[in-house]
């Protein structure tokens, strides 16, 4: 009898490890998965693809086609996600804009560097305001939308500014004198206005392309970007020497 529980003992031993190597292997796969899926959007990148994601539908089916789900699926994530980091659309579109309006900045702040002279500087700016939004006409669309934006938003607002300041300090070196930008005086004002009016309408209706009527009447060949730089010529270059 001794000798039967002895053999039973043993048949039990045998089997316990197969079970505990069989169930032990059973998890790290599992968790190897977990890993890998989380992986793309660890520390805080989810944020950033959600925008990344944000920019891709703006400019692929305009601000009509630009919703919570809409970037949810672009991105590849819950549908929770766009509202966990940006609460409702309108605070998406408001950091949406932050990034356009620093895309922006940085835009026409390269293209005064490059410049070499103080009318190709003059000239800089506003052609490479016009060029961003022709390259981003979605971004560009979305930045002056204020009744859809939040400018309480610090990163919106910190942006925006920034772009503000850039224009006035422009105005500023064509009229060689500082400009503050929390105090104008009327002739300050009007020639910030003046500029800021020239380019941006100028920027719409080439967006809307209804500058095509008189490219078509222009010699052959001519372009929208040498049009604005006639316009800007004939308002700047007498402030310069040549």
């Amino acid at each position: 009898m001794a000798k039967t529980d002895t053999k039973s003992e043993t048949a039990r031993s045998s089997r316990t490890p197969r079970r505990t190597i069989s169930t032990a292997a059973s998890h790290p796969p599992r968790r190897a998965t977990s890993a890998k899926t989380e992986t793309p959007y660890h520390h805080g990148a989810l944020r950033e693809a959600l925008l990344l994601a944000a920019e891709r539908v703006l400019e692929r089916d305009g601000l009509a086609g630009l919703t919570l789900r809409a970037v949810a699926r672009e991105a590849g994530v819950s549908h929770a996600a766009p509202t966990h980091h940006f609460g409702d659309l309108t605070g998406l579109l408001s950091e949406l804009a932050a990034v356009g309006f620093r895309q922006f900045n940085a835009a026409m702040a390269s293209a005064c560097d490059t410049a070499t002279t103080p009318l190709e500087r003059a000239l800089a700016r506003p052609k490479a305001y016009v060029a961003y939004a022709q390259a981003h006409p979605g971004m560009y669309g979305i930045m002056f939308r204020t009744e859809r934006l939040d400018y309480s938003r610090p990163s919106l607002h910190e942006a925006a500014e920034a772009s503000f300041a850039g224009l006035a300090n422009a105005i500023a070196t064509m009229r060689q004198e500082r400009i503050s930008g929390d105090t104008l005086t009327l002739e300050q004002g009007a020639a910030i206005a003046r500029a800021w009016s020239m380019v941006h309408g100028f920027t719409m209706l080439l967006l809307d392309g209804r500058l095509e009527d008189i490219l078509q009447r222009l010699p052959a060949g001519t372009t929208a970007e040498q049009l604005l730089e006639a316009i800007l010529k004939s308002t700047v270059a007498a402030k310069f020497p040549t």
